[in-house]
């Protein structure tokens, strides 16, 4: 954003920014953001690890949808 601003460019009038991952520092700027379950991604994440080096075929489980987080960046 400060690279924007450094051309003279005003977020969002000009250039909407939006991040990923809604990580603490994103509502402190007012970055709009994507939320993901980065908890509940890390635990799937193990068990296809653990199933994989099981040699077993791992449960079909669906993650929570993402979220966009609308802040003052868009």
């Amino acid at each position: 954003m400060s690279r924007v601003r450094a051309r003279g460019l005003r977020v969002p009038d000009d250039v909407a920014v939006i991040g990923f991952d809604d990580i603490e520092v994103a509502a402190i700027v007012g970055l709009t953001t994507v939320r993901q379950p980065l908890r509940e991604s890390g635990r799937r994440g193990a068990e296809l690890l653990l199933a994989a080096i099981e040699g077993v075929a791992p449960p079909a489980a669906e993650l929570e949808a993402l979220a966009v987080v609308e802040r003052r960046t868009t």
